[in-house]
């Protein structure tokens, strides 16, 4: 019932050119060109104007999509009104996004236990890059995702999405077992400033992850490696090629000999790991079962291993 052509213009305004808004839409640039254009015509007024090789949205742009998000959420709110009409169990399609190890920490438990209370629910994991996940959520192709926080994600104001953290995850320095910083306890994370890292591709999440807490502890890594796979990292570490950081969940090969350093002196490093729908769905049946599984799941992660720390969405 919303305008599908708000969706494109909502990827218009995240991605900056037609291309890549085109490219999360699954339409060609000039299906994308002449939608905005229809648009405009429709309305009587300019949406984009040029700005080198992208485009910059109009002020009556940034009106259009302020009222399209409260369009949006409303419809969100309304579909969750429906659901009380329905009688029976909490049924349908449940489709979740993750993200590497955040996905694989919790997202399954999850499912396990909406299997086991929810037995009507078709549920459906897809993992991906955080960035790519809230695309799909944007574009209804997901319910929840659970990724880590990057600069690549919308900001948390977005008022297009509702995000919650679920919890903050330690990140341990991986070395190889005859680094000096094996079996000490007061080690800071700019004592591996001097260090080879491996780390993944640019423009991952875990290439920004790693950047951001080294930039925060006062260097910039010297990336001698690139391994987007824990098994080929920890191969390079096992044989003294570089260092690496990891998530304290993460779950490394037993056959590569290396050694886990916790960083204890500020600023130790962490990854927030949260949960994201579209904004107004998260009273839909489906979606709050989801919702309530992954933090019941996270609740007890942190009871039990005391390596994630949960947090009370209320102060996050």
């Amino acid at each position: 019932m919303i305008d599908r052509r708000l969706r494109v213009l909502q990827a218009v305004a995240r991605h900056r050119t037609l291309t890549a808004a085109a490219e999360v839409c699954r339409l060609t640039p000039s299906a994308v060109s002449h939608q905005m254009q229809a648009l405009a015509r429709e309305l009587g007024v300019v949406l984009l104007e040029p700005a080198g090789r992208g485009v910059r949205l109009t002020a009556a742009a940034r009106t259009l999509l302020a009222h399209g998000e409260i369009l949006t959420a409303q419809w969100e709110r309304t579909r969750a009104d429906l659901a009380a009409h329905r009688p029976g169990d909490v049924g349908g399609a449940l489709r979740f996004c993750g993200f590497s190890t955040a996905a694989a920490a919790v997202v399954p438990q999850a499912l396990e236990r909406l299997r086991r209370e929810h037995p009507a629910l078709r549920l459906h994991l897809h993992e991906t890059e955080p960035a790519r996940a809230f695309d799909l959520l944007a574009a209804e192709d997901t319910d929840i995702v659970v990724v880590v926080a990057t600069p690549d994600i919308p900001p948390a104001s977005d008022a297009a999405f509702d995000q919650q953290v679920l919890f903050d995850e330690p990140l341990d320095v991986l070395v190889g077992p005859e680094h000096p910083a094996v079996g000490r306890e007061d080690v800071a994370l700019n004592e591996f400033a001097a260090d080879p890292w491996i780390c993944s591709q640019p423009g991952r999440a875990y290439h920004q992850l790693v950047m951001l807490a080294c930039t925060s502890a006062g260097f910039a890594p010297d990336v001698a490696h690139h391994a987007d796979e824990w098994d080929t990292g920890a191969a390079l570490v096992a044989r003294g090629f570089g260092v690496a950081l990891v998530p304290r969940l993460a779950e490394l090969p037993a056959r590569h000999d290396t050694r886990r350093v916790p960083i204890c002196a500020p600023p130790a490093p962490i990854r927030r790991v949260i949960a994201a729908v579209r904004a107004g769905s998260e009273a839909q049946p489906a979606v709050a079962a989801g919702l309530d599984a992954l933090r019941r799941v996270c609740a007890s992660r942190a009871e039990l291993s005391g390596h994630v720390s949960a947090v009370d969405p209320s102060r996050a």
